[in-house]
């Protein structure tokens, strides 16, 4: 794979998407749930460049790996709680809207677990991770290789 562009070189240009960045990340949801739902939008996308960044990030915040390893099979694992699992659910629905239409019962769900105002903030983390998502991959950003692995 070869990157195409590097949109940071482009610094007006993006610079509203770095301010909604800014904007979900001191929104006061927990970084734990930030981290959760950046990585499972990511999943869904598939977007490598963002999986990699956002495992680390999620790591060095406290997530444990084995949160994040069965994170693409959350409804079968306890370790998430009721909150997470109702973001989660947001997640997975408005990353797919398109084949969704956002669920009324994953609304209802959401609604028990979040504030309207928690509810606003969590939709556009997760606007704002989809957005990073289609530049990373449209604009085949490559995430780093560990040294190790890259002769192997």
């Amino acid at each position: 794979m070869k990157a195409r562009l590097n949109p940071f070189n482009h610094e007006a240009t993006i610079k509203p998407m770095l301010k909604m960045e800014e904007s979900v990340v001191s929104s006061g949801l927990e970084i734990s749930l930030i981290e959760l739902v950046k990585m499972r939008a990511s999943q869904i996308n598939g977007c490598a460049f963002c999986l990699d960044m956002h495992s680390k990030d999620a790591r060095s915040k406290g997530e444990t790996e084995q949160r994040l390893y069965l994170l693409n099979a959350w409804r079968e694992s306890p370790l998430y709680s009721e909150r997470e699992r109702a973001a989660l659910a947001w997640t997975e629905a408005l990353t797919l809207v398109a084949m969704t239409h956002a669920p009324d019962s994953d609304y209802e769900t959401l609604k028990e677990h979040f504030t309207e105002e928690e509810i606003v903030k969590l939709s556009m983390l997760i606007v704002t991770i989809n957005g990073w998502n289609r530049l990373a991959i449209g604009f085949r950003s490559i995430h780093p290789v560990e040294k190790d692995r890259a002769a192997a």
